[in-house]
């Protein structure tokens, strides 16, 4: 049975061309395969399950009727969507993973990750990342107000692009040790994870393992997808329109 993968979608009403790539892969090549993994950043921006709007309504009802079909959905949260919660699960029939989730993709286990915790160069953005990952801040900030949350977002949005423009590319990418120390913490032989925006299938060793790392893409100019079927993994590209 086919296993699909997708990460960083970042879906917003602002790119129509994204959102409606997404629902025909949900209703037409998702459902020829019996697991669908999101790995994060599904949505450009997610300020909390109650805030859901218009845009992000209609992909949750997309999601439940895929998973209404007998398919399985497990969703990673990422970056930008960490705050998505068991309302969202309940709405859409998906099964929240962990930040480190192991899986049997073909008889070989896997590790799924979003790919931001290792980022371990960043320290700035690991800061970040502690900050608002801590339950007291997320409790605080879900007190707010719906709109005040969104703005919020976006101004935070704004800060870190402003942020990644001064920072070297590699700063912003995974770090080999981290990625080693994952899989190693796993006993696992396969990484997947998103996040960098840079799709590709690295071969490495692990204490003397072959290994591999998967990067999963992103969905601004076109669609992105891992499809893992009886031959082996492979990316593919989904055209917009």
């Amino acid at each position: 049975m086919t296993t699909l993968f997708v990460s960083d979608l970042h879906l917003d009403a602002s790119r129509p061309a994204a959102t409606d790539c997404f629902l025909r892969f949900l209703a037409g090549q998702a459902r020829d395969a019996g697991t669908l993994y999101i790995l994060g950043d599904l949505f450009e921006a997610w300020t909390g399950d109650d805030a859901a709007g218009p845009h992000e309504q209609a992909i949750l009802a997309a999601l439940r009727r895929y998973t209404g079909t007998g398919r399985s959905c497990g969703f990673l949260r990422g970056n930008r969507d960490f705050l998505v919660g068991q309302r969202f699960a309940a709405e859409t029939g998906a099964i929240l993973l962990p930040d480190e989730a192991l899986v049997d993709v073909g008889g070989t286990r896997a590790l799924l990750m979003h790919g931001d915790t290792l980022c371990t160069d960043d320290h700035a953005y690991q800061r970040y990342r502690r900050l608002v990952h801590r339950p007291g801040v997320q409790a605080l900030y879900l007190r707010l107000p719906a709109p005040l949350r969104t703005d919020l977002a976006a101004w935070a949005r704004r800060r870190s692009r402003a942020a990644n423009a001064g920072k070297p590319a590699a700063i912003m990418d995974v770090s080999q040790s981290a990625v080693t120390d994952a899989l190693r913490r796993h006993g696992s032989e396969l990484l997947i994870h998103g996040h960098t925006h840079r799709p590709a299938v690295h071969a490495l060793e692990v204490d003397g393992r072959s290994a591999r790392r998967i990067v999963l893409g992103d969905w601004y100019t076109q669609g992105s997808v891992l499809q893992w079927a009886a031959a082996g993994p492979e990316l593919r590209t989904l055209a917009f329109g």
